[in-house]
């Protein structure tokens, strides 16, 4: 089973999925915010952190099976379910596989879009740096993830980044590389789903289209959307806000300085 750790007493239930070469030590900033309501359980997804590696390629729907053997372990039978960058398209494949479980989807800095072309070129030639070279892909991607205007004051949440990438199993990334090159739209999975949608995302995000991502959402009552000025890293950049964002969108708990 896929390592996980809990934390909080709260009477509703959100499951964290992390991002490519992260694992579940990346919500600590983002988990001071969180309502005292919410239980969290933080997982690593398959070939990051502690979690072993289950095959050469690590599509999003096995992911997706394997938090939901994790679920099904610990007896959650409605959730909440929140996904960072890769996260999220693990999560877009939950939601697809077993809605009946789910009270709201949030993409946390992610898309529902696949990779086009052009990206999945780029991924594929990644490969052979992941093999030969990875402590120089680490060091040469991670800063790209952070808002490029506040890399002074970002510079430990950078070093922070790459200590926890450059800790991932190298076959762990390179299934993962994998999975995301072969991964489909999930446009219609955002249609179909009767619970809270929630979309965070960064202005200054590299990684994720963030345009064509909010322009083409579904116009539907349960979607909600914000964008903020960040990078691709929401929860080490802004996790106040995020927070915030969460909480009221998730529990309806407005902060106290956003009453009136």
């Amino acid at each position: 089973m896929l390592n996980y750790e809990i934390s909080g007493k709260g009477k509703e239930n959100l499951v964290l999925l992390h991002g490519f070469m992260e694992n579940l030590l990346i919500w600590e900033d983002l988990e001071v915010g969180l309502s005292k309501d919410f239980t969290l359980i933080k997982i690593d997804l398959p070939g990051h952190g502690l979690s072993k590696i289950y095959a050469e390629i690590h599509s999003m729907e096995l992911m997706a099976e394997e938090v939901k053997k994790v679920t099904d372990h610990l007896k959650l039978k409605k959730f909440h379910l929140l996904g960072h960058s890769m996260g999220g398209y693990v999560s877009l494949a939950f939601a697809e596989k077993f809605p009946e479980v789910l009270k709201s989807l949030t993409l946390f800095f992610s898309t529902y879009f696949s990779d086009n072309e052009e990206k999945k070129q780029q991924r594929q030639k990644s490969l052979r740096i992941i093999k030969e070279a990875f402590p120089t892909y680490v060091s040469a991607g991670v800063p790209n993830l952070f808002n490029p205007n506040e890399k002074d004051i970002l510079e430990g949440k950078m070093n922070l980044a790459k200590e926890i990438a450059l800790s991932t199993k190298n076959d762990g990334v390179s299934a993962a590389v994998k999975g995301m090159i072969e991964r489909t739209d999930k446009t219609s999975v955002l249609v179909n789903f009767e619970g809270k949608i929630l979309v965070l995302a960064g202005k200054h995000d590299n990684a994720v289209n963030v345009e064509k991502t909010i322009k083409n959402l579904p116009e539907k009552t349960n979607i909600k959307s914000y964008i903020l000025d960040c990078g691709h890293n929401g929860h080490w950049e802004k996790p106040t806000i995020c927070a915030e964002i969460i909480n009221a969108e998730l529990l309806h708990n407005l902060p106290k300085h956003l009453l009136f």
